[in-house]
This record gives structure tokens, C-alpha cells and sequence, in this order.
């Protein structure tokens, strides 16, 4: 085989705002135009650009990363390409253990704590030449009611479209190195909006995933009935290829299932002529109206839709979401309390005020009322099946409003509590989360695309032709030309 070109950082794009993408990331690796070395060094750059204000990791491993990205340079040149993610640079929230790295779940319970082994999914990434570059911020525990935490170990994130607003949580620091650039995909976990709550904050894309799909073992346990495991990206294409890379059974997590496709992006190019596709703007009665810039954005995205072909059908959903988000807060402190109970017992004293209070709060839960909530979760289960029986794809709104101001007191909590996220954690249902544009305040809009279980490839279907007829993908945060310019 030809020697390998020498490779010159300006080979990757010049204008910060360019960053590329998974896919484009990895056609330039295998075409060898770029180096997976130069791709890690401007991953790093930004992150010692940015990392000082909005604060995405809690550890980088720089050195690990490089000796990762020589190594897939090497592979790849020596004609040993292990597939798209090869060479990629990728971050992984704080919960994830990864071996010989700090595994510390955002908690001073937890400080020092290296792992022996990688996580399934750490591993799967590995295997496919992902080279992963840190640890990203998260809640502690994954725990928190819509406030920025100061007494736990680590610096709160910040939102890269505006430092002042929230990230999105509770894998804070997913949702807003891929929107800065900071890492390519990253990997977050959801229980009850957790890597969806971030992508609408800041402005990409992710999947809460069916029930199973992704196995679970090594990611420190929150709610075993509730807690799926997600990647965030910036492109429908970039997830579909993420997925394709992580599906596989998981010995370690009873609930992980076969995978039905590893080809999660054979349909992005079919367009949504002819696709059945439900529509539901009203919450119910016990919610607030939507925002009025989401609401706008929502409207022309469904005349997008429609443009693009699809048989568009106005409806309302068979449950109360209000209804599902209370059950969610029966299930999910009840089980956290239980995983985490000796702790709880021996050292409360250590922990956040917010996990405290929630092991404190499902600790009390009555085992009729724990009983009560998973038959309601069971029924919401059978409600979505049969409601989404007709159709290809459902669309409604996730958050109500763009991120709002950090210190905002209730308006935070309204952030997380008023949604259409929950819903879909208790049934199992894949649900993705979108940007729809912008704000008149620069702030990322957004909806959520849910779908029928394992049906995750429809739903990027329906995500990449909206993608392609809409201009939002060429839109990166002002602060990374703010701070390439004060560097």
C-alpha cells in the first residue's frame, strides 16, 4: 500500500462554525483528506477555547485520546478501516464507567473512583474506533428538579447559544459539547427526558431509544424501569450511524433485546411522501401553552412535513401527560431509593441537596402507590401502541419553550416539569428530539418525533427529510467564533 500523505491541520475547515459532522468526520478519514489526529486536536483546541465558560467535560483524557486517534490513523491507512465511527472523537457522560478513567457520576461519593472495565456501550465504541476523549458533566446521580447545583463536586454547565441559560439536564454536558464542537456524538442516559432535555436546550439531535435496544451495564443505575441509555448528535445521519455502532445484546442488562436493524440509516433518503404522520399541538388541559416562537416553529415545521408529502392528521393523545410525569415521580425516586439505599443510610451527608431529597422523597413511596403507578405506566404502554397503530410517526412538542435564563427559580423547574418527554419513558416508545430554528433571542426551538418500539429508523427517516429542507444544520453557536476571536 502508498505511504500515507502527511496531513496539516488546515486541511479541516477553516470557519469554526464548520465543524463537521460524524458522517462528513468519517468520509474525510476513509478518503485520508484528514487525520483522526488533526480531527482529536481541534476537538481538544475548542475544548480549551470554551471549556473555561460553558464547562462540557469533567475530566478529558487527552493523552489517552491521542494515542487512540494514532492508532486508528495507523488502522486506516494501513487499510484496516473498522467502519464510520473510525477515528471519530466522542465524549461520554459522567455515569458511564470507563476503564482506567474517573467514573464519578457528578458526586462526591463517588470522587477518585477509576473503573476496572468500560461500559457495553464504551466498549462497542471502542471496538468500532471511536476514540473517546472524556467525561462530560451530568447532574448528580443523574438527579436534579431544574436548578444549577453548586454544592456538589463539579462546575455547572452552561448553554454554548448563551451562557446564562441552561443546558438542558441531566447530561448536562452532552447535549452542549455537541452543539460547541467539544465532541463529535456523545453519549447521555434518559429517565425521564435526560438526553432529550439537552438536545432541545441546545439545539441537537437524540433518541431516547425503545426499551432495550441499548444495553445498560456499567452506566450507574437510576430507575431500571425508566432509564435507556441515548447518543446526541447534530445530524439524523450522524445517529443513525452512532446507533448502528452500539445495538447488540447486553449480557450485563436483562432487559437489553436483540436489535432488529444495524442498518439504522438504509431509509434516509427515501423522503416522507405518502408516510402517515400524527400531530398533536394541544398537551391536555392540566398543561400550559406552548411558547409562542415553539409554537411558530412547530406550525411551519408540520407545513414542511406536508410539503414534503406526508399525509399530516391532527389528533390529541389518549393519556394525561401531566398524569404520566406524577407517575414518572412515583417510579423513578421509589427504585433510586432502593438501588441507592446503603448509601443514603451511611453518607446523606456527602450528597447534593437534590439527591438527597429525591432518595429521601421515594423512600417514603407506599408500596400500593409504587404498584398503582407501574399498572398506570403498563396501561400508557398499550395506549401508545394502539394510538400510533395508524400511522408512521407521531409529532408533538417535547419542551414548551426555549432554555431559560440559569438562577431562574421556577421557570427552570417549568422547564423540566412541563413537557412531553415522560410520557414515552413509561412506554417503551423510541422519541427523538429535533431543532426546529431559532428564537428571536438566537435560543434553539424544537420538537419530538416518537415512533412505533424498535421503529427508530423511521423516526430519522422523518428527521433527515425535515433536516434537509430546512436550514438549521448550518448553524453553530456565536460563542465559537467569540471565543476563537479572544483566543
Amino acid at each position: 500500500m502508498a505511504t500515507a500523505p502527511a496531513y496539516q491541520p488546515e486541511n479541516l475547515p477553516s470557519d469554526e462554525r464548520s465543524i463537521p459532522t460524524v458522517a462528513s468526520a468519517g468520509a474525510m478519514l476513509l478518503a485520508r483528506d484528514v487525520s483522526a489526529t488533526d480531527l482529536l486536536e481541534g476537538v481538544l483546541e475548542r475544548i480549551d477555547r470554551m471549556d473555561k465558560e460553558i464547562a462540557t467535560y469533567v475530566h478529558v483524557d487527552a493523552e489517552g485520546a491521542r494515542t487512540a486517534a494514532r492508532e486508528a490513523d495507523q488502522e486506516i491507512a494501513a487499510g484496516r478501516w473498522r467502519g464510520p465511527l473510525h477515528g471519530i472523537p466522542f465524549g461520554v457522560k459522567d455515569n458511564y464507567d470507563t476503564a482506567g478513567l474517573p467514573s464519578q457520576a457528578g458526586s462526591r461519593l463517588r470522587l477518585g473512583r477509576i473503573a476496572a472495565d468500560d461500559a457495553f456501550l464504551i466498549a462497542k465504541l471502542k471496538a468500532a474506533g471511536a476514540v473517546l476523549v472524556g467525561k462530560l458533566a451530568t447532574w448528580e446521580y443523574g438527579t436534579g428538579n431544574g436548578g444549577e447545583y453548586f454544592d456538589t463536586p463539579f462546575r455547572p454547565t452552561r448553554n454554548p447559544w448563551d451562557p446564562q441559560r441552561f443546558p438542558g439536564a441531566s447530561s448536562t454536558g452532552a447535549g452542549a459539547a455537541v452543539a460547541a464542537g467539544t465532541a463529535l456524538f456523545a453519549l447521555g442516559s434518559d429517565t425521564t427526558g435526560s438526553v432529550r432535555l439537552p438536545a432541545a436546550a441546545c439545539g441537537v439531535l437524540s433518541i431516547k431509544p425503545s426499551h432495550g435496544l441499548l444495553g445498560r451495564s456499567g452506566i450507574l443505575p437510576n430507575c431500571y424501569s425508566l432509564d435507556a441509555p441515548g447518543a446526541l448528535t447534530w445530524t439524523a445521519e450522524d445517529q443513525a450511524l452512532v446507533l448502528d455502532a452500539i445495538v447488540g445484546q447486553d449480557p450485563g442488562d436483562p432487559a437489553s433485546v436483540a436489535p432488529r436493524t444495524r442498518d439504522h440509516g438504509r431509509d434516509l433518503n427515501l423522503g416522507i411522501a405518502g408516510l402517515r404522520i400524527a400531530v398533536v399541538r394541544d398537551m391536555g388541559p392540566d398543561m400550559p401553552v406552548p411558547d409562542g416562537a415553539m409554537s411558530r416553529a412547530f406550525d411551519a415545521g408540520i407545513e414542511v412535513l406536508k410539503s414534503l408529502g406526508a399525509h399530516v392528521v391532527e389528533t390529541r393523545l389518549p393519556f394525561s401527560v401531566m398524569e404520566c410525569f406524577s407517575a414518572t415521580r412515583m417510579i423513578g425516586p421509589a427504585e433510586s431509593a432502593a438501588i441507592h439505599e446503603e448509601e443514603m443510610r451511611t453518607r446523606a451527608g456527602e450528597m447534593g441537596f437534590a439527591l438527597r431529597d429525591k432518595l429521601l422523597s421515594g423512600s417514603m413511596v407506599r408500596a400500593v402507590d409504587y404498584v398503582a403507578a407501574q399498572r398506570f405506566r403498563r396501561a400508557v404502554a398499550e395506549q401508545v401502541e394502539t394510538f400510533l397503530r395508524p400511522f408512521d410517526a407521531l409529532v408533538t412538542f417535547g419542551t414548551l419553550k426555549p432554555a431559560p435564563l440559569l438562577g431562574s427559580g421556577q421557570e427552570m423547574f417549568d422547564y423540566i416539569g412541563n413537557t412531553a418527554l415522560t410520557p414515552f419513558n413509561l412506554s417503551g416508545h423510541p422519541a427523538l428530539i429535533q431543532c426546529t430554528g431559532f428564537s428571536d433571542a438566537s435560543l434553539p426551538l424544537s420538537w419530538q418525533l416518537v415512533g412505533h418500539r424498535y421503529a427508530e429508523a423511521m423516526l430519522l427517516r422523518v428527521a433527515a427529510a425535515y433536516e434537509r429542507a430546512t436550514p438549521w444544520r448550518e448553524r453553530r453557536p456565536a460563542l465559537l467564533e467569540t471565543a476563537r476571536k479572544s483566543s
